[in-house]
This record gives structure tokens, C-alpha cells and sequence, in this order.
């Protein structure tokens, strides 16, 4: 008995696309070679998505998987295996796909809500598989629904809350679902409509105004703003102009607000009840005519000298039965000067400010637009000098200048000046500076600056600044006379001296040991300077430099020399008649100790 596996097939009848409650076939078939005629046990298992879903043993070829009534959920991946006698063969995938979904079932928690309370639906899909997705729509008579997307992972049914709107007579709910397919989305019937009634907590409330809506300036006017409650519960109603809260009330049916009209009060007026989530507006325009024009104030000079003359006149234009007051603005509050159309006074510098004008008619009072009055002191004449308070400036770097006014009202206009040519014009409260970058070696002098302000007065000017140019230290160097070898006893005269460089100068004489040692300093106003050492011992001998600074406050140092202190020639001869003298003196010895052994 020899048999083989030629192949095994999978099969699905009517087709693999099948309509949601049709029935449906799964069928495997295995195709087997044998070498006689005998019966073979044949163990079928079918698959779908890699989970077990049918198994059966036959003689046959054939196994059949019967699926009645074909649903959503028995869309997927199908296959199927074949074992006989230890031997097992394996089928191709196929996909069925099982069209449509099953009709959702909507339920609402309540039929009947106030407006401002919370509905809350279900949507369920029987027989579906998650996941899913559910869409619940809220539908009113003229207008788009909305809708409201879930997503659902682990269950086949979905629960959302509508919040219920001022003006929702009458709204109805409905859901459908959807779920993913290999070729994309498949949606759902829409389930059945579910009604709900909508209450009203209150009623849009009434705004009217006494004596109308539209009033002159001065006239007192009343708002009454005022509904109809279910319940007197949490219950507020606001009145509004623009945006700004006017008044409000708590628990009660009605509000009333007076005032006397003025024009700033023309707007719309809004009444607002609220209670909880609900909130509901009435609207209305109010026109506020004007009794009388803003005033103006007038002034004879806005910018004048201290000591002069102001005048200030207020008037109102076709409009002269009113009760004026002038008046100065400060930080800490209006200052009343007069109560007249006119103020004259004689000014000085603490006058400078901001001035208006008050008018007042049947109780309205209204302000001109300020009038900025400046008083001038003249300015005194500036001092100008250098900010590092020395005179000087080093050759190459920059030297900055101040220039200061004691006395003036600013803003105070400063210009300086190099020579004839102006520099820079600076305007400040009282002092101003100048940095002058291009100093040059004839750059010693010339120096002044102007300073000017709004007072008649003109211009002052301040002395011209003398500045001294410091040319730093250039290349100094260091001789001797005698140089190199210098004999012990005598005396040798060391010169320092410098390129370049503004006088005084400082010399320094050092000798290097261990440690630099200062042999001697002096001041010159000259290029050079020489030092006579006197006396030359041989422990002088050594290293030599000097060093040179002035104001320019940079230390240059020469090339070191190096004097060798030696013996005199009469020393030497001296060393050398000893010498000699010992040698013979040796030598007749030593010819006395021969004879003497000899005899």
C-alpha cells in the first residue's frame, strides 16, 4: 500500500465573495496517487485567519465546511491541512470576503431632557467582531448633523454623551459602524432613529429700556432685563455693554439697572440668563446723542522760556453755557488750577507738563485733549574734559571726552569739536561724551564742544581742551665705555637710550644674578642717559640691560651687554715678580740641601 500527495486544494462555494447572512462553503480536497485500491483514513483540519475552525476524519478526498448563514466576522485567510498515515500536505491561502455588516441597534438613556443636561447613547453591532469603529449622529431640522467618531478595539459596541443646546426643540440620534477590509473600509446600514424632547429651563429673556432706546446725553435711562424660570435654581442674569458687566443678579426672575447716559454708553446692550450649561441672550442697540462737543484747550505757546507768559483758553465750539475748569495731570492725580475758560500765569520750569480743560453741563462732565506745555531754563556753559581726568592720550588709542552741563532743561543738544570740525552732535539730559579714535602725533589740542537747548538763549560753548599726545617708548639700547673688559679700579660709564618716546623719561639700570638687581634710576627729559659706575670690582662682572618708560606706562627693555672685569697691569706684574721670586728662592734650596748631602 503506497500512496502520495499530488496536492491539496481549497476550495469555497458559492464564491469568495459572499453576502452577509447567505450561506457558505468551505471545501478541502485532497488530490492522492495510490498503488492499488485501498481504503486510506484521511484527518482534515481547516484554518481561517491561523486559527483552528473545523476538523473532521474521512475516507474521502473531500471535507466540507458548512457555514449557514455567512456574517462580517467570517471574513478572512483560509486554509487547510491533510494528514494520512503519518504523511501531511498543506493548501494555498484563499481570502473570503463576507460583504456587508449587520444593522446597529441604538438606544438612548432618556426621551426627555432640558436643555443644558447630557443624553447618552449606545450603539451595538451584534454578531460583529471588533475592532470597530462607530459614528453617532445628532440631527436637527435644518442643519448638518453632527457627528461624533469611536473607535473600539475589544467590544462590539460603543456609548457617547450629547450635550443638549439652547434651541434643540426636537433632535433625533442615529449611529452606524464601520470595519477594515483588505480593500479598505466597509460601513453599516444606519441603525434606527432614536427621538428626543428637549424643555426649555427658561425662557429667552426680555430686554427693554424706559424712557427708549435712544437719549441725549444726561437723560437718566433704565434697563429691565427679565424671564420665565421652571426652576428658580442657580439662576443668574447679567446685563453686558459690550463686554463689560454692567450688573448681575442671582435667583431672581428680573434685573434693573440706571444710569445717566453719557455717549460712551452707546452700544449693544446684552442680557444674559444662565443656569448650569445653559445660557441664553436677548440684544439691543442703544444711541446715546451728544448734549455738547468735546472742549478744547488752547494754549499761547506750548514752548517757552521761564518767566515768560502762558495762557490757556478752554471753549466749546457753538456751546459756551457750561462750567469749565483747567486743570495740570499728574502721576499721583489731577491738579485743579482754575475754574475759568482762561488761566494766565508767568511759567517757570516745574510748570512743564500736560494740561486739559474740563466741561460740565446738567452733570456731564467731559475732558479736551491734553495740551503738553515745556518750559526751558537756559543752559549753562558746558565744562569739557577727559573721562579718565588726566589731560594725555597715548599715541594710537582712543580718547574719550565728556562734556556737562550744569544748569538747562533738557533734552540739551551737545556738538563737538576737533579743531573747527565738528565731530559729533549728541542729543541728552545733561552731559554727553565723545570717543576720538584717530589720535595722531598732532593731535595735541583744539579740543571744545557747544551745548544748546529750546531756549532762547542760543548756544554756549565751552573752553578749548588742550590734550597732550604720549608717544609710548621706541627701541632702547644699552653701551658701555669701556665695553667688554673693563680692568679692576677703573671706572665705566653705561648709556641708555631711546629711538622715540615723550619726555620725562624713566631709566633703570639692572645687572642680572640669581634675581634682577636695580643698580640705579633716574628721571631725564631726554632721549639718553649715562651712569658712571665707579670703581670696578672683579664680582661686577657680569650681565648688563636698562629699561625705559614714560607716561605712556609701557616698560622697554634693552639688549643685555656683558662686562668682564680684569686684572690691572701693575697687579699682574706684581703676581708675576712673586712668582718669580718664590721659583728662586726654591732653587737656591734646593742647590744648598745637594752640597751639603754631596760634602
Amino acid at each position: 500500500q503506497v500512496f502520495t500527495f499530488n496536492g491539496v486544494e481549497i476550495r469555497v462555494q458559492p464564491s469568495v465573495k459572499v453576502k452577509n447572512g447567505a450561506p457558505m462553503s468551505i471545501i478541502c480536497h485532497a488530490d492522492i496517487s495510490k498503488n492499488t485500491d485501498f481504503q486510506l483514513k484521511h484527518n482534515f483540519t481547516i484554518f481561517k485567519d491561523g486559527k483552528l475552525v473545523f476538523m473532521t476524519v474521512s475516507d474521502k478526498e473531500d471535507a466540507r465546511y458548512e457555514i449557514p448563514v455567512a456574517k462580517s466576522s467570517d471574513t478572512g485567510d483560509y486554509e487547510c491541512t491533510v494528514k494520512a498515515d503519518r504523511k501531511l500536505s498543506f493548501s494555498n491561502s484563499v481570502y473570503v470576503w463576507v460583504t456587508g455588516m449587520t444593522k446597529p441597534i441604538l438606544t438612548a438613556d432618556r426621551k426627555e431632557v432640558l436643555e443644558g443636561e447630557v443624553v447618552k447613547l449606545r450603539c451595538e453591532l451584534p454578531e460583529e467582531v471588533p475592532p470597530l469603529e462607530f459614528f453617532f449622529r445628532k440631527i436637527k431640522t435644518n442643519s448638518a448633523p453632527k457627528e461624533k467618531r469611536v473607535p473600539e478595539q475589544n467590544q462590539n459596541f460603543s456609548e457617547v454623551e450629547y450635550y443638549v443646546e439652547e434651541g434643540d426643540n426636537i433632535i433625533q440620534f442615529d449611529c452606524f459602524g464601520k470595519r477594515q477590509v483588505r480593500s479598505g473600509w466597509e460601513s453599516s446600514q444606519h441603525s434606527n432613529k432614536t427621538l428626543v424632547t428637549v424643555k426649555e429651563p427658561f425662557i429667552k429673556p426680555t430686554l427693554i429700556t424706559r424712557p427708549s432706546s435712544n437719549v441725549t446725553e444726561g437723560d437718566q435711562i433704565e434697563f429691565q432685563c427679565s424671564t420665565v424660570v421652571a426652576q428658580m435654581r442657580d439662576i443668574e442674569i447679567i446685563l453686558q455693554r459690550n463686554r463689560t458687566i454692567l450688573s448681575n443678579v442671582r435667583d431672581k426672575k428680573s434685573l434693573k439697572y440706571s444710569t445717566v447716559a453719557t455717549q460712551k454708553d452707546s452700544g449693544e446692550y446684552r442680557c444674559k440668563v444662565e443656569q448650569g450649561a445653559v445660557s441664553k441672550t436677548t440684544k439691543l442697540n442703544v444711541f446715546v446723542s451728544e448734549l455738547f462737543p468735546e472742549p478744547t484747550l488752547s494754549a499761547s505757546m506750548t514752548k517757552l522760556d521761564e518767566s515768560k507768559d502762558l495762557i490757556l483758553n478752554c471753549n466749546i465750539n457753538g456751546f459756551r453755557r457750561a462750567n469749565f475748569s483747567i486743570v495740570r495731570k499728574s502721576s499721583s492725580g489731577d491738579i485743579l488750577l482754575k475754574n475759568s475758560r482762561v488761566l494766565a500765569i508767568k511759567v517757570n520750569v516745574n510748570d512743564t507738563g500736560s494740561y486739559i480743560c474740563k466741561a460740565e453741563v446738567k452733570g456731564i462732565t467731559k475732558e479736551s485733549k491734553p495740551v503738553t506745555i515745556n518750559v526751558y531754563a537756559p543752559v549753562s556753559k558746558p565744562t569739557l574734559s577727559v573721562v579718565s581726568g588726566s589731560p594725555e592720550v597715548v599715541l594710537g588709542k582712543p580718547l574719550q571726552l565728556i562734556c556737562h552741563s550744569v544748569m538747562g532743561t533738557p533734552p540739551i543738544t551737545f556738538t563737538f569739536y576737533k579743531g573747527d570740525e565738528i565731530k559729533k552732535n549728541v542729543t541728552n539730559d545733561t552731559y554727553a561724551t565723545f570717543l576720538d579714535e584717530d589720535i595722531g602725533l598732532n593731535d595735541n589740542g583744539g579740543y571744545k564742544c557747544d551745548a544748546r537747548n529750546n531756549h532762547s538763549s542760543g548756544v554756549k560753548t565751552s573752553n578749548i581742551l588742550n590734550v597732550t599726545v604720549i608717544v609710548p617708548i621706541r627701541d632702547a639700547s644699552l653701551g658701555s665705555v669701556p665695553y667688554g673688559e673693563v680692568e679692576v679700579g677703573s671706572d665705566t660709564a653705561f648709556l641708555c637710550s631711546v629711538k622715540e618716546g615723550s619726555w620725562p623719561i624713566d631709566f633703570k639700570f639692572f645687572k642680572k644674578a640669581d634675581h634682577e638687581v636695580l643698580l640705579h634710576e633716574v628721571r631725564e627729559y631726554s632721549d639718553r642717559t649715562v651712569w658712571h659706575k665707579k670703581t670696578m670690582k672683579r664680582k661686577d662682572t657680569g650681565t648688563y640691560y636698562c629699561m625705559a618708560s614714560n607716561r605712556a606706562s609701557v616698560d622697554v627693555r634693552s639688549r643685555p651687554i656683558t662686562i668682564n672685569v680684569i686684572l690691572a697691569a701693575w697687579q699682574k706684574g706684581i703676581i708675576a715678580a712673586f712668582v718669580l721670586t718664590a721659583i728662586a728662592g726654591a732653587g737656591a734650596i734646593a742647590l744648598w740641601w745637594f752640597l751639603r748631602k754631596k760634602k
